[in-house]
């Protein structure tokens, strides 16, 4: 890359390069643009836009991804173009070059409170976004783990029916082939046939779907497979929605919906049960119990679907910002820790598969979506709101691409006393037999 710097060296755009540069370990990867018009940095590069001294006084406060992530969301800071470019530079740097965290001593603070004094930028801490999650409470009390879904899943049925296809399905898709002759809903209709396929589902037979969203699953199988649905979600909205589909499809003798903790389940002898993405949100010490819940929950000879995010051992989280913005308290753990989680609660593993690139192309396709729509999302949720989702599904898709985050469907069943499983080893050629086709 070419470096192009204005005459004026003593710009903000400079002065912010050089303290980012020193606090990060090498040349920036991007092109600054500060409120004052000076400019720095590759000319080939995305350009960052620093509209604001207030961004610097958050970066100040709040140093690394947080703190940028307020920046964004506020719109004090901005990028030129796609901000995946801007991020993906970001990542490739940080593998290419060594770029790391800021990790500043105390003459380097010093030497940025001396620049940030110059450039006006010095002030009491800003307040945090109206946007960013506020929880209270014992960690993963039942109290806090359903204030912490209520601030992402109870947004606006609205907005998820905007952003989502008519599955209503809030989860990686199962993609069999190419846009434009699978659209994101077929994907959903792929995944939610391969789940049925892999419980085993048969006209009758009782599921329980845990973290039940807005019901995909749960309709899918009450009306393709004839089974009997228990849906269980903590979302009153999400509640409200599937009761509402529950009605207009006539599957009253064939779906319960119910609003409670997994916690509180009392049923047993379920001869399937499921819970898509809702693993994450459970915590690490929890996991356990909940492991031991599912092997509770479902009859001897009976199967478990979990499908779960994963992510690297040093970072068990989804990170400052979505744990801020997205999912508080969320946990995710490498994906053979959990399948060990589960082998220890006395479930019998029986397939593992990686859907990882599976989720780049879904969340694609929600960006897409909120990038065509993007002047009514705004109007529904305000424009704040909306950069959230902006920066959630563009860091997202490139988490998942560099494999930096991953997700997995593990199949599981309760063996019989005895030890049998009820499953032959010819029926997983089936599961994939025609999937897909409408």
């Amino acid at each position: 890359m070419t470096t192009v710097r204005t005459p004026a060296r003593s710009g903000a755009a400079h002065r912010l390069a050089d303290l980012a540069e020193d606090a990060l370990g090498g040349p920036l990867p991007v092109r600054l643009r500060a409120w004052d018009g000076s400019e720095t940095g590759p000319a080939d590069a995305p350009v960052v836009v620093v509209r604001s001294r207030r961004a610097l006084r958050r970066l100040l406060w709040q140093p690394g991804e947080l703190g940028l992530a307020q920046a964004y969301v506020t719109g004090e800071l901005d990028v030129e173009g796609d901000p995946a470019e801007a991020l993906r530079a970001l990542w490739a740097a940080a593998r290419e070059r060594g770029l790391h965290a800021p990790r500043l001593s105390p003459t380097d603070w010093a030497r940025a409170f001396s620049e940030a004094v110059r450039l006006g930028a010095v002030g009491p801490r800003p307040p945090a976004p109206a946007s960013q999650a506020r929880l209270r409470g014992g960690l993963h009390s039942r109290a806090r783990d359903r204030a912490a879904i209520s601030h992402h899943y109870d947004l606006s049925n609205d907005f998820y029916r905007l952003l989502l296809d008519d599955t209503m399905a809030y989860s990686c898709g199962y993609w069999t082939g190419e846009e434009p002759a699978v659209t994101p809903a077929d994907a959903q209709r792929a995944k939610l046939e391969l789940i049925c396929r892999k419980l085993g589902l048969v006209p009758g037979a009782r599921l329980l779907d845990i973290g039940c969203g807005w019901g995909s699953l749960t309709l899918y199988a009450a009306q393709r497979h004839e089974v009997r649905v228990t849906a269980v979600t903590l979302s009153r909205q999400q509640a409200a929605h599937v009761r509402e589909q529950v009605r207009e499809r006539r599957l009253e003798d064939r779906v319960e919906v119910v609003c409670q903790d997994y916690r509180d389940i009392t049923g047993s002898a379920y001869d399937a049960v499921a819970t898509v993405e809702m693993g994450e949100h459970v915590g690490d010490a929890e996991y356990p119990a909940f492991a031991a819940a599912l092997h509770r929950l479902v009859r001897p000879h009976g199967r478990v679907l979990v499908q779960q995010m994963s992510r690297g051992a040093n970072a068990p989280g989804g990170g400052a910002f979505i744990e801020a913005y997205i999912a508080p308290d969320m946990h995710m753990r490498p994906m053979g820790e959990t399948l060990g989680l589960l082998e220890a609660a006395g479930l019998e593993v029986r397939a593992v598969e990686s859907l990882r690139e599976h989720y780049v192309r879904t969340i694609d396709a929600w960006h897409r979506t909120l990038e065509e729509h993007w002047a009514e999302f705004v109007r529904m949720v305000g424009e704040e709101t909306a950069r959230v989702w902006r920066l959630y599904l563009v860091g997202g898709a490139l988490a998942f691409a560099e494999r930096r985050m991953g997700v997995d469907q593990f199949l599981a069943v309760r063996p019989g006393t005895a030890g049998g499983s009820g499953m032959t080893g010819a029926e997983a050629a089936g599961w994939y037999r025609s999937l897909g086709e409408r």
